[in-house]
């Protein structure tokens, strides 16, 4: 008896489009939102009560600094990476304001000029770890508001390699925000 190959048929994954189509059809639950993660769509609640001062005192004070012709909202939308095939809904984020002139559910994800993640037990992986990969090759300024340590960092100066700087403080100290903001964000309201 000769051995041969003998071909299985499969299924091919779904592409990045294709998910992300699949994303904008979704129904997603009040209070939830689907990002895709890892070449997966994982569906997540928005954060907690308790994070809604941080995150008023982060938004106005973005607000006064930001870029002429950005905005800064926590609206969700889902802005894409197709070279990483990932789209992420951050829980704060300034953004040239020309992306959403556009049609479609998806933002471009390089009109974004800073994010913020509030981490949570569930998403505290993701925002240290894959988005911090993918935000690092292309957005200016990324914020982790670390709600479980009581500390926020701030990374800048994205390059293929990831960023490039690194500065965390404790809840109630002065932090420093690079270009194209370039403040001291009080976080004693955090």
């Amino acid at each position: 008896m000769i051995e041969r190959a003998t071909p299985i048929d499969h299924e091919a994954p779904p592409t990045f489009e294709t998910l992300l189509r699949t994303v904008a059809e979704m129904d997603t639950p009040d209070g939830f939102k689907a990002e895709l993660i890892r070449g997966k769509i994982i569906v997540s609640p928005w954060s907690k009560l308790r994070y809604l001062r941080p995150m008023r005192a982060l938004r106005r004070q973005l607000e006064a600094h930001s870029p002429d012709g950005h905005i800064v909202e926590t609206t969700p939308i889902l802005f894409r990476f197709p070279a990483a095939k990932r789209a992420y809904g951050p829980d704060l984020f300034v953004a040239d304001e020309t992306a959403f002139k556009e049609e479609g559910r998806h933002a471009d994800g390089e009109a974004l000029s800073l994010v913020a993640e509030f981490t949570s037990v569930s998403t505290k992986d993701a925002d240290w770890h894959e988005k911090l990969d993918v935000y690092g090759q292309l957005v200016p300024v990324y914020l982790v508001v670390d709600m479980q340590a009581s500390e926020i960092t701030c990374f800048s100066d994205p390059s293929p390699h990831g960023y490039q700087y690194r500065k965390t403080v404790p809840f109630g100290t002065p932090l420093p925000v690079p270009e194209p903001f370039g403040f001291s964000l009080d976080t004693t309201g955090f």
